[in-house]
């Protein structure tokens, strides 16, 4: 059973009324401010975890798959796949999104760059451990120019794993440029919502585990030919 564990930064490798009227109101109010983060995002239950590596790899044709849209409590994220350079890691993510698997999982890991500002967000692990995947691994080396600059999507892999291996985990990058080598293979890039994903990188995360302070969930993904 293969795990796909966090990404291998390169860097860190890193109105009126009486007064029971406005009393209510108030609680009313009150009540309405505790349904976001800090960040914006809606509060929500963070959901249990799923098991970890049981499915058999799927068909690799990537077929009429080219974005997906993922709903989170934090808004949502359109990602526009990279089809051309990358079938194989579009396919494998596009079968996982159709069979529900991305359904209730979170964003487990908000990453900083050394200096404090904006990294990656990583989410895609069924465990919530960043330890998980669906049970199998694809390979598609990236190109040698390929750039992990901001909104880009691309699949997480371990350090010893060969460049372009990829399970379920994927991350965004939330920098301008992550500075990273072409070893992580490209699922595309976000065209609409990249405010969600603003909001998703601001949610506080603890610095020793990277893993967000209040949960951020991914509540479902699905794929579209357009």
């Amino acid at each position: 059973m293969r795990r796909i564990l966090p990404l291998i930064v390169l860097l860190a490798l890193a109105g009126c009324g009486s007064s029971d009227d406005k009393k209510t109101t108030s609680t009313k109010t009150s009540a309405a401010a505790q349904q976001s983060t800090t960040a914006g995002c809606k509060k929500v239950a963070k959901p249990r975890p799923k098991p970890d590596g049981e499915l058999d790899r799927p068909s690799l044709k990537v077929g009429s798959a080219r974005r997906a849209t993922i709903v989170t409590n934090c808004g949502t994220i359109v990602i526009a796949f990279d089809r051309s350079e990358q079938p194989k890691t579009v396919a494998s993510f596009a079968s996982l999104a159709r069979r529900g698997f991305f359904d209730n999982l979170t964003f487990h890991r908000i990453a900083q760059s050394p200096n404090g500002g904006d990294f990656v967000v990583q989410g895609g692990d069924p465990t919530g451990t960043g330890q998980g995947g669906p049970g199998y691994s694809v390979t598609e080396r990236p190109p040698e120019d390929a750039q992990y600059t901001h909104g880009v999507v691309a699949m997480a892999k371990t350090e010893v794993e060969p460049p372009g291996t990829s399970g379920s985990q994927f991350f965004i990058v939330t920098a301008e440029d992550a500075g990273l080598p072409p070893d992580y293979a490209i699922l595309g890039k976000v065209v609409s919502g990249d405010d969600a994903v603003k909001r998703i990188a601001a949610t506080p995360a603890d610095p020793r585990t990277q893993q967000p302070t209040q949960p951020v969930v991914i509540q479902k993904v699905t794929v579209s030919g357009s």
